[in-house]
């Protein structure tokens, strides 16, 4: 079953990427009939409806999208087009920066988790062991008293 969902969803992605996105809609909405929980179906069904220049419908999905992972920059990324293209400036500009923090925030996140257990993380600098001389050498610019 979860081959057959697999060909289904790379077949559309195959349509979509050679510009038939009419069979990229079908398609994406045949895996979504099987797993209503299949996010990337449903994030690229919405991207097929702006390719068809179905703004609306567009928005629709790109909604159902935004419900299933509301911190996925590519969903804002996507809203935010179909707004501007419907001609919802202000929230198209919402979306806009939406994506811009869910940007930040991913790039903020260690891969793991925690930074604690993250094996990439920068190596905190050792404090050097320096010794202070006893004696500091003359300083001519001060004046010696007689």
């Amino acid at each position: 079953m979860a081959d057959k969902l697999q060909t289904q969803y790379d077949d559309a992605v195959f349509a979509y990427t050679t510009g038939d996105y009419t069979g990229a809609a079908t398609g994406f909405a045949a895996v979504l009939s099987e797993d209503p929980a299949h996010f990337e179906a449903q994030l690229s069904l919405g991207m097929a409806y702006y390719r068809m220049e179905d703004f609306a419908r567009a928005i629709e999905e790109g909604k159902k999208a935004e419900a299933m992972n509301p911190n996925e920059q590519r969903v804002h990324t996507n809203l935010s087009l179909a707004y501007m293209r419907s001609g919802d400036k202000e929230t198209a500009e919402h979306h806009g920066l939406q994506a811009k923090l869910a940007g930040w925030r991913g790039n903020m996140e260690a891969p793991g988790g925690d930074a604690e257990e993250d094996p990439l993380k920068m190596a905190e600098p050792k404090p050097e062991n320096i010794k202070l001389p006893t004696k500091f050498p003359d300083q001519p610019w001060k004046k010696k008293k007689d």
